[in-house]
């Protein structure tokens, strides 16, 4: 598995969806918790981090204006500190969940991440349509080519976040499925995954049901919108 980040060029700066790990992960590792890195066996490399892939580009941390998270995990919200002037977005159901966690949450969301004062900005369900899903929330200021994508399921507020490009859209999923075989007419995944999607899962009815319209979309709209997630090597290699 991977961490699967996505940066975007606009006129407006550098827009970074989801952020992986973080720099201060790297260096003190423990403040994610042994429970985590014990099931997971993270490899924690300051080479793979947001903030050292973006320099390593000829940018600054600076240049990155806006974040966008598909959701408030320890593995796609632990780089946010490194870019402290950014706004960062996300749903509000998703930051009250991390903000007042419920027993079950309290693992996924850690307060290192967010001690730093973020420049929250948060959104609710909008009234827009896209490719049949519905309550979108364009990111203002980026046009109308960067929205939020209701996902919920894995976790209270977890999004999609859609990105316009010249090609077509891509959709960056999240952590809505965890294997690309899930996207296939006929679905599949390996049994480790599957366990591990049902284990960290916050409500499997809204999540089956997002995931049945994502792979619908997949299928049905190929050539229109690419779908990847947030953690599959195979759907990375085709950026790469």
């Amino acid at each position: 598995m991977i961490c699967h980040c996505m940066l975007i060029e606009t006129n407006q700066g550098l827009v970074l969806v989801d952020t992986g790990f973080g720099t201060s992960d790297i260096q003190n590792p423990g403040q994610l918790g042994k429970p985590f890195l014990a099931l997971t066996g993270a490899q924690l490399n300051p080479s793979d981090t947001a903030l050292a892939q973006i320099t390593a580009l000829g940018f600054q941390r600076e240049d990155v204006q806006h974040i966008v998270l598909t959701h408030l995990d320890l593995d796609h919200a632990g780089g946010i500190s490194d870019f402290p002037n950014a706004k960062v977005h996300v749903y509000r159901p998703e930051h009250e969940a991390a903000m007042h966690p419920s027993w079950r949450e309290k693992s996924r969301y850690r307060p290192a991440h967010f001690k730093h004062n973020p420049k929250w900005v948060l959104h609710d369900s909008g009234g827009d349509q896209w490719f049949g899903f519905s309550g979108i929330q364009v990111i203002e200021g980026l046009g109308d080519d960067v929205a939020l994508i209701p996902l919920t399921g894995h976790t209270q507020g977890h999004c999609g976040v859609a990105v316009r490009s010249a090609g077509g859209w891509k959709l960056h999923a999240g952590d809505a499925y965890f294997y690309h075989g899930q996207m296939e007419a006929q679905p599949h995944q390996p049994v480790g995954l599957k366990i591990f999607e049902n284990l960290v899962q916050i409500n499997k009815r809204q999540r089956l049901e997002n995931q049945l319209r994502l792979r619908e979309l997949a299928l049905e709209h190929r050539g229109q919108v690419e779908v990847f997630c947030a953690h599959d090597p195979v759907e990375f290699e085709r950026y790469a």
